[in-house]
C-alpha cells in the first residue's frame, strides 16, 4: 500500500509540511525528493500560504539521501526531477521554519540549513557524514554551515562526521531554541502565525534583502538595504498606515513583556 510521502496541513496562512517515511527515518529517496520539490513549488505559488513549517514524521527530520538507492541495493523506481532542493526550499520567498524533531543527517542537515531558522526538540541530532559516505556536499552545507556557527566549528563537524546534540547546536547558534518534544510543532506553528500577522509586503522585502545580503559583503548588503528602504518608503509607507498599526504594536509589546 502506498503512503503519502509528504503530508501537508494548512491553517490560517501557515502550511505544515511533514516528511513521511518514518520507517526509513525519512531518507530522501528519489520519490521523496520529487515530492518535496513539487510541494514547495506548489506552496510558493499558493497565495493563501504565507509561512511554512517543515518537520519529519517519527524519530527523524531526515537522515539524508537514501543510501540503499545510492548504493544500488534497491531500485529507486523513478528518476529525480530536481537534483537541487535548495532551488525550491532555500529560494522560497515565504519564510520556512525548520522544526527539527530528530536526526538531521548529511543531506537532511543540508535541508535544515535551507530553512530560515530552526527550532529543535531535545531529540534533535545533527551530523555531516559526507566525508564518511564519500560524497562532496552539493546542497550548500559547506557554505551555509560555516557562516552560521563559524568555520572552525563547521570544520570540526564536517571533517570528523561527529554528531551534534540539540543543546550544543543551540549554544553554537545553529538552532534558535530547544523546546520540549511535545511542544515543538505548536511553538513553530505559533511563530509562523506571528510571521503571518506582520505586514506582508514589508515582511517579504525584509526577508529578500536579508537573503541577498547574506550572499555578499557587509558593504554591498548595506547598499541593498538602502535601495530597498528608499523604494519601499515611496510605495508603502504612509502616515495613516503607520498610525493604524501603532496601537497593535504597543499592545503586543505589553503582552509579551508581561
Amino acid at each position: 500500500m502506498s503512503i503519502d510521502l509528504v503530508l501537508i496541513s494548512k491553517t490560517a496562512g501557515v502550511a505544515t509540511v511533514t516528511l513521511n517515511r518514518p520507517d526509513a527515518l525519512n531518507a530522501l529517496s528519489a520519490a521523496l525528493r520529487n515530492r518535496i520539490a513539487a510541494t514547495f513549488t506548489e506552496l510558493e505559488a499558493d497565495d493563501d500560504v504565507h509561512a511554512v513549517v517543515l518537520t519529519g514524521a517519527g524519530r527523524a527530520f531526515t537522515v539524508g539521501l537514501d543510501l540503499k538507492e545510492l548504493g544500488g541495493e534497491v531500485d529507486p523506481g523513478e528518476s529525480v526531477a530536481s537534483r537541487d532542493l535548495g532551488a525550491v526550499i532555500g529560494n522560497m520567498s515565504k519564510p520556512v521554519i525548520g522544526a527539527i524533531n530528530g536526526f538531521a543527517i548529511t543531506g537532511g542537515f543540508e535541508i535544515a540549513l535551507m530553512c530560515d531558522f530552526l527550532i529543535a526538540s531535545p531529540n534533535a541530532t545533527f551530523a555531516d557524514t559526507h566525508a564518511r559516505v564519500g560524497v562532496v556536499p552539493g546542497w550548500g552545507l559547506s557554505q551555509r554551515l560555516p557562516r552560521l556557527i563559524g568555520i572552525n566549528r563547521a570544520k570540526e563537524l564536517s571533517l570528523t562526521g561527529n554528531y551534534l546534540d540539540a543543546e550544543t547546536a543551540c549554544a553554537w547558534g545553529l538552532v534558535n531554541r530547544v523546546v520540549p518534544a511535545d511542544q515543538l510543532l505548536a511553538v513553530c506553528e505559533q511563530l509562523a502565525q506571528d510571521i503571518v500577522s506582520t505586514e506582508p509586503v514589508t515582511r517579504s522585502e525584509i526577508k529578500r534583502i536579508m537573503d541577498a545580503g547574506w550572499d555578499t559583503t557587509l558593504g554591498e548588503g548595506m547598499q541593498i538595504e538602502d535601495a530597498a528602504n528608499r523604494a519601499h518608503a515611496k510605495q508603502e509607507v504612509r502616515a495613516d498606515r503607520v498610525a493604524a498599526r501603532r496601537a497593535d504594536i504597543q499592545s503586543r509589546g505589553r503582552n509579551q513583556a508581561s
